[in-house]
């Protein structure tokens, strides 16, 4: 069950980044950016190209080190936690199975190992995977090599693989960029069930499409800064907000962590 406002308010932000900044190489990518996301919240990252919005996730789940300011996770720094299995992370624009000959079934049961003993799946983490696959309606094509799917299928497979993990903290990457407009539905479809479920989600966005009646709050991102941090773009007029232009998606960061638990 999703929190209320005033449950959100007794409990620490999920994600508190402030004072935030990384670089990639030598080139300043977060300026000081300021980011809170609370326990049932959804939140988009917006901006254009190079603003800042994918660094930011990285950072949040430690494939981008920080160079100042302070990260903390359900209440905890950053290099003390050690509950990744409480986070499902989809990355950008990778295939489901990174070469490697696997099922469907096999890639999102890959996601469910952080949960597991001795990489053991018992009852329970069998039940969370079809779940997974029938949220993402691809339970009939479990079997199936992840070779022979379609763009927007692999995206599908790595969003059941993170939610196998039954995360109390959903972030994706750009979750529609390149995906068709029924397989957008799918994963909007999904993405409900998840917030239904009491999931936080925060979410890199080029634009809200279908998934805007979920979103509760939009930050918006421009040259490494924070310019807006309140109401969806469309839902204050999208060119009031300084920083928001329509790109189109830009080309995919290594998806491989640096410091996480994490599947990539």
């Amino acid at each position: 069950m999703q929190s209320t406002p005033g449950q959100a308010a007794e409990q620490p932000p999920v994600i508190s980044l402030r004072g935030a900044t990384a670089s990639l190489g030598s080139r300043p990518v977060l300026r000081g950016i300021d980011l809170t996301v609370h326990r049932g919240e959804v939140v988009a990252l917006l901006g254009a190209n190079g603003s800042g919005k994918s660094t930011a996730v990285r950072a949040v789940v430690g494939q981008v080190p920080l160079t100042d300011g302070t990260l903390n996770l359900f209440g905890t720094d950053f290099k003390r936690f050690r509950d990744w299995s409480r986070i499902g992370y989809v990355p950008q624009r990778t295939t489901a199975a990174g070469g490697v000959p696997a099922t469907v079934r096999e890639v999102v049961s890959s996601g469910r190992l952080a949960r597991t003993r001795f990489g053991l799946l018992r009852k329970a983490d069998h039940a969370a995977i079809e779940h997974a696959l029938a949220l993402v309606d691809m339970d009939s094509h479990a079997d199936v090599s992840v070779d022979a799917l379609s763009g927007g299928q692999h995206q599908r497979v790595l969003i059941a693989r993170a939610l196998a993990v039954e995360p109390e903290l959903l972030i994706m990457d750009e979750p529609m960029a390149g995906v068709d407009l029924a397989n957008q539905q799918v994963l909007a479809n999904a993405l409900r069930a998840q917030v239904a479920a009491g999931s936080t989600v925060l979410l890199v966005l080029h634009e809200l499409g279908p998934l805007e009646p979920l979103i509760d709050r939009a930050v918006v991102l421009r040259d490494g800064c924070v310019v807006h941090d309140g109401p969806p773009p469309e839902a204050v007029g999208q060119h009031a907000l300084p920083g928001h232009d329509h790109v189109h998606p830009h080309a995919a960061h290594d998806a491989g962590p640096l410091r996480t638990g994490l599947l990539s």
